[in-house]
């Protein structure tokens, strides 16, 4: 049972179970949980947002609030069958966007698991310009990352490869004001000359 469907069931019974007693403490206690089934859940979700980090490139290029790892689309409407890019960090707005969001205790596992969405980062291949999608976590060799203590994103099985934003000319995306930025990711060579584009950190709001 869902959830908030089991939270409705448990309170419709209590609140069954009240009938007969004073009127005025029925209606209280009634009152009071009702606030439970509504604010509890708020609880949980709050506890799963607070694990939420966004992975940002340290260079900002020509994008003030910075570049972090987004899935392309908006936002809870964001299409998780289309590769991932780079794109205007939503922190900036108050919070973690949920498709910029990644949990911080699975990256301590080599898995980059955005939960709002329920999927992982999947390298396309293990050669230079493949390019990172999302897909069902099943810890894969092609899902396992690994994060150098010179904050670079590694793909485990080629660890010659690091996670790169594109070089190239940023796209404008569809909102925000100034405009949101847009560039392409990929898994390209680990050089000096493209260091800029390969070193990553990540944060909390």
């Amino acid at each position: 049972m869902p959830l908030l469907h089991h939270r409705l069931f448990v309170v419709m019974k209590l609140c069954l179970e009240l009938i007969g007693t004073n009127k005025y403490n029925r209606m209280k206690q009634i009152t009071f949980l009702i606030y439970l089934f509504l604010f509890l859940p708020n609880i949980a979700l709050s506890k799963t947002m607070n694990k939420n980090v966004e992975i940002y490139l340290l260079n900002q290029l020509d994008e003030p609030r910075g570049y972090c790892i987004d899935i392309r689309g908006h936002k809870l409407k964001a299409k998780i069958n289309r590769a991932l890019q780079a794109h205007t960090c939503y922190s900036y707005q108050g919070e973690i966007s949920v498709d910029q969001g990644f949990d911080s205790t699975k990256l301590t596992k080599n898995q980059f698991f955005m939960p709002s969405f329920n999927v992982c980062m999947i390298a396309s291949s293990v050669i230079p310009s493949s390019n990172l999608q999302l897909g069902e976590c099943d810890y894969s060799k092609l899902q396992k990352f690994e994060w150098s203590n010179k904050g670079k994103i590694h793909p485990i099985s080629n660890k010659k490869l690091c996670l790169t934003v594109n070089q190239g000319q940023s796209k404008k995306g569809g909102g925000g004001s100034p405009v949101h930025l847009m560039r392409n990711l990929s898994l390209e060579l680990c050089t000096n000359s493209l260091r800029p584009f390969q070193i990553w950190g990540m944060r909390r709001v």
